[in-house]
């Protein structure tokens, strides 16, 4: 019994050993970091100067940004209310009315503000491309924008930039659609409803003009949609009104005449057609970014995780190279 109980003990000492080998020492650990502390600190210093570096040569993006409010709209009268009375009627002499459900006006006009047409369209009627596609920094004294030479000659107006085939020197308006993509943003709030319309850009007050452009644009082209949509739909309706003997068809024809012309009216004399403006676009007077702060302190953290992690990689390597 003794001499089996001695070999178990024995069995038993190497696999102790090797837990114990496999187990990380705390002293060890601060012994290891303590010796490679210089590695630590120079790497540390090195990244902390790089990401100031960096910081400071990020140029200031401000933020402009306008508050608005759906228009109201007519959703459940009009021709909702046609379509529950004289729905049947108007069937027969090949109308649709329609569920009279309405249209989110709202959605509409933001997901035309995310299309490629209305971009295209807002770039070439303001002439913005040089000032999204070719600014190197804004002077805040003078209020001027300053290009980058080797994209765009200002003074005789022509682009220079080297590009590859299908690419050319001007940038296209799918090029253009993508940066201006990236510097307006629009949101809707789930509690209000209410909209925001923001630019970042170099210079505030390009940030402003643009904001104020994108709203009036929106409004107008929301609005014109209507008017050739009723125009349409009235020109329709006064041919079926011809050809239609009738009365009660006739008289729900006239209806739907009068409802067009109601959007053709409204149309006409309101500017602020889907939006409301509630709080106009400011010129901000404090960057938006970059957070030159935060970048610090991330430059910091990297270079001493990654510091750490070297040293004590070293160490270990070196304890079991030595074994």
């Amino acid at each position: 019994m003794e001499n089996n109980s001695n070999n178990q003990n024995q069995a038993n000492t190497p696999l102790q050993n090797n837990i114990g080998d496999d187990e990380i020492d705390l002293r060890e650990l601060f012994t290891a970091i303590w010796q490679g502390k210089w590695i630590i600190i120079a790497v540390t210093t090195l990244f902390a100067v790089a990401s100031v570096f960096y910081a400071i040569n990020q140029p200031n993006i401000y933020k402009s940004e306008a508050l608005l409010a759906p228009a109201e709209q007519d959703k459940a009268g009009g021709l909702g209310a046609l379509s529950g009375q004289f729905g049947g009627l108007a069937s027969l002499a090949g109308v649709n009315l329609g569920s009279g459900g309405g249209i989110d006006k709202t959605q509409m006009a933001l997901e035309v503000l995310k299309s490629r047409k209305f971009t295209s369209e807002f770039i070439q009627k303001h002439n913005i491309l040089p000032d999204l596609m070719a600014v190197k920094s804004w002077e805040s004294e003078k209020n001027t924008i300053i290009y980058n030479q080797e994209v765009y000659n200002k003074a005789e107006n022509k682009w220079l930039r080297k590009v590859k085939s299908p690419f050319k020197p001007k940038p296209s308006m799918q090029e253009a659609f993508k940066v201006f993509s990236q510097v307006v943003n629009a949101d809707v709030s789930k509690e209000s409803g209410m909209v925001s319309i923001s630019i970042e850009h170099l210079s505030p007050y390009i940030a402003k003009q643009w904001v104020d452009w994108l709203v009036v644009d929106l409004n107008k082209t929301m609005k014109e949609r209507d008017v050739v949509e009723a125009n349409k739909s009235t020109e329709f309706l006064m041919n079926q009104l011809e050809n239609t003997k009738i009365a009660d068809i006739r008289a729900v024809l006239y209806k739907l005449v009068e409802e067009q012309a109601k959007i053709i009216m409204f149309a006409n004399v309101r500017d602020e057609y889907v939006f409301k403006t509630i709080d106009p676009a400011l010129v901000p007077e404090v960057k938006f970014k970059p957070k030159r702060a935060v970048i610090c302190v991330i430059g910091v953290l990297l270079g001493m995780m990654l510091s750490l992690m070297v040293v004590l990689l070293k160490h270990f390597s070196k304890k079991h190279s030595d074994k």
